[in-house]
């Protein structure tokens, strides 16, 4: 007979994964930079083939009403690109790449920890995060460090237990970091 799946892992309490996002991500960064905050005054017309990004954090705004070409989002079901005159769309977010694509062509990258995308009508979409790091401040080297850390933890751990379900977290969110930054980890 088969066992529900929620025999086999101990629920983890509502926000476990975003707590434990918390205290991994500080440990990856490489040298502090100075975060830039995005708040443009002019309004980004659908005409004008620019969408309106919101990205919030808990302890601060990265862009207020910018002016974006497209944003390329980590959902839960799949990566997707909203870009102007998007059709409104609720999106929960994996642990994986958010990519802010410029009218310019430059584009900027982060690892987000996962959250929730709300697009609505009049091309404006609201990213929010619980945590998110510039991509090129994540030090590979600690990423997979962590990683082979939590594989050791996680292959030792009794099979079930809470100490499992974290180390499996661990392990996932490790494996996402690094394949935003192009490592092959297995």
């Amino acid at each position: 007979a088969c066992l529900p799946s929620s025999s086999l892992h101990p629920p983890l309490p509502p926000h476990h994964h975003y707590t434990m996002m918390n205290s991994i991500l500080p440990h990856l960064r490489r040298a502090a930079t100075t975060h830039l905050r995005r708040n443009f005054s002019s309004e980004a017309a659908p005409a004008s083939g620019l969408m309106k990004l919101n990205f919030n954090l808990p302890q601060e705004t990265l862009y207020d009403a910018a002016p974006v070409k497209s944003v390329v989002v980590p959902g839960a079901m799949g990566e997707y690109e909203v870009t102007a005159d998007h059709v409104p769309i609720v999106a929960e977010l994996k642990a994986g790449m958010l990519t802010i694509n410029h009218e310019g062509g430059e584009s900027e990258k982060y690892f987000v920890a996962g959250g929730f995308s709300l697009t609505h009508e009049g091309s404006t979409t609201d990213i929010v995060c619980p945590e998110a790091v510039k991509l090129d401040d994540i030090d590979s080297a600690a990423v997979q460090t962590n990683y082979e850390a939590a594989k050791a933890k996680a292959s030792s751990a009794e099979a079930g237990s809470a100490e499992a379900a974290e180390a499996m977290i661990e392990v996932e969110v490790n494996r996402a970091m690094g394949g935003a930054l192009g490592l092959n980890l297995a």
